[in-house]
């Protein structure tokens, strides 16, 4: 096998290999970038080689440094994949493609009504707290049902599910239980798995990874 010659190789290469492992196709699975903290000199190289979804963390600073990398990669697709304010709902609406952190009623009602207001539907993955961890965001999996009924009822496109398992735990079972939660619920997709266990969420399934360490290395520590 011919060695990828980059860490984005590496990683679509380890996705590839993942996928014929479960029998799927590497092709319905989205790598999403998370290039979070990253200025545009480090995203710009990815760009290049043909990466086109990327994930932020926070609304201001992809406002920060997105409109211009747009304006060069018109095809970029920016997923939003930290936890979101209600109070900028709207703001997220107008910047990201896809938000991965839907997760109470609240928020539910600052999107439907921020995505009235600037006439765009955008896809929604609905975070669910898997391992019981308030800090961390995410629908508590006795409320998924409810959840899920007034964002279909406030004509939020539901794009599927999403999850962070609990660090230092093997994630297998959690990636297995959202699996199974998103077919119980008839849902497509699946965001779960990071850049060290990426490879065993798509093998359970995942539609969507969001990866960062492997792609941009360790990002610096403050002092």
């Amino acid at each position: 096998m011919e060695k990828a010659d980059t860490p984005l190789r590496q990683v679509q290469a380890n996705i590839a290999k993942a996928c014929t492992i479960a029998r799927r196709e590497a092709g319905d699975v989205t790598l999403v970038a998370v290039s979070k903290t990253h200025p545009a000199e480090a995203i710009e190289p990815l760009l290049v080689q043909g990466q086109r979804h990327f994930g932020e963390n926070r609304v201001q600073e992809a406002q920060g440094k997105w409109p211009a990398l747009r304006e060069a990669y018109p095809a970029a697709q920016l997923h939003l994949i930290g936890q979101l304010q209600s109070n900028k709902a709207e703001d997220a609406v107008a910047l990201f493609d896809v938000i991965h952190s839907l997760d109470r009623p609240s928020l539910v009602k600052a999107l439907a009504k921020a995505m009235d207001k600037l006439d765009r539907r955008i896809p929604c993955f609905v975070q669910v707290d898997v391992g019981v961890e308030e800090q961390k965001g995410g629908c508590p999996v006795a409320d998924l049902p409810g959840l899920l009924e007034q964002a279909r009822a406030a004509d939020i496109p539901v794009a599927g599910l999403m999850c962070i398992p609990p660090f230092e735990i093997e994630p297998a079972p959690f990636f297995a239980f959202l699996d199974r939660l998103a077919s119980d619920h008839g849902l497509d997709g699946r965001s779960m798995g990071m850049s060290g266990d990426y490879e065993t969420a798509v093998k359970l399934g995942a539609t969507h990874v969001r990866v960062g360490t492997a792609l941009f290395g360790e990002r610096a520590s403050p002092l």
